[in-house]
């Protein structure tokens, strides 16, 4: 099936008052067990590859053609975003490398900076066809973010939400509402209120990072009260890693293929167990 445009894949879920999970890809097994669970739960999905993950390849067109190829091997639609990009260099290789989207972060920066060099980028991204996310608040896990997602003044405000967007002409704004990147334990409290806050005064999707740490019903409330797309990374890593390391405990082989295939398994199964959590698309037409 060919690529998915993540605008298409985000407004089909808006629609359908559910949202799209955009998981994030290291390696190979990465892209292959995403597509291996979406395919078994039927759903459509996101590949994204962060700047922290090119930068690991030592570049971005090996693991996003590779990703690519895999999308394209799925029976269900699956889109392509390129995520947490603060270099522009890498920003412009976006088209060509393939993806449909890409998250701008400019997030470090005080707020005027900010506003500048996302609707640059904004401005960029719709010349080359590209759907353009941005975030405004501090969602925690980051480096130079606050430690905790609970602090005064951390989380995104729904006037400057509003004016943010105006502003920079961004396509969807992830928002910080309780949710901190690279938790290990489902303990997030979500703010849902200021999320029904936030969706009333966005035009926008609104975008949820940091999802790993959140309780699934908490998850689903939030894409009921507005969260229309959900990035998930370090659940499919605690997936990985800890099947990698009950098949090395058990198994003298030396064989790499032994222990990542059992760690792929098991992040295609936190796959499929993350997409039966959405709410079912009521009523509008399902893409592919």
């Amino acid at each position: 099936m060919p690529l998915a445009a993540t605008a298409e894949l985000v407004a089909a879920a808006r629609a359908a008052g559910t949202a799209v999970l955009a998981f994030n890809v290291i390696t190979l097994e990465h892209a292959q067990a995403i597509a291996a669970g979406a395919a078994a739960a039927d759903r459509p999905a996101i590949l994204q590859i962060s700047q922290n993950a090119v930068r690991y390849h030592a570049g971005v067109l090996p693991i996003a053609a590779a990703a690519a190829e895999v999308a394209r091997l799925c029976p269900v639609p699956l889109g392509l975003h390129l995520d947490h990009v603060e270099d522009v260099t890498l920003l412009r290789q976006a088209a060509d490398a393939g993806f449909s989207s890409v998250m701008f972060d400019a997030g470090a920066l005080p707020y005027d900076q900010n506003v500048a060099a996302t609707r640059a980028a904004a401005d960029w991204a719709r010349e080359q066809g590209l759907w353009l996310e941005a975030e405004l608040g501090h969602v925690g896990g980051k480096p130079g973010a606050p430690a905790s997602a609970h602090l005064a003044g951390v989380r995104t405000d729904p006037e400057e939400a509003a004016r943010y967007v105006a502003e920079t002409g961004v396509d969807a704004l992830a928002v910080a509402v309780g949710s901190s990147h690279t938790m290990t334990t489902r303990t997030a409290t979500l703010d849902q209120e200021l999320i029904v806050a936030l969706r009333e005064a966005v035009p926008v999707p609104l975008v949820l990072h940091g999802s790993s740490g959140v309780p699934f019903g908490e998850l689903r409330a939030g894409v009921g009260n507005g969260i229309v797309k959900v990035n998930v990374g370090t659940a499919l890593n605690v997936a990985f890693t800890g099947a990698v390391r009950a098949a090395l405990a058990t198994d003298g082989s030396v064989d790499p293929r032994r222990y990542l295939s059992a760690g792929r398994e098991a992040m295609t199964a936190a796959v499929a167990e993350l997409l039966a959590v959405l709410p079912e698309p009521s009523g509008a037409p399902a893409l592919g």
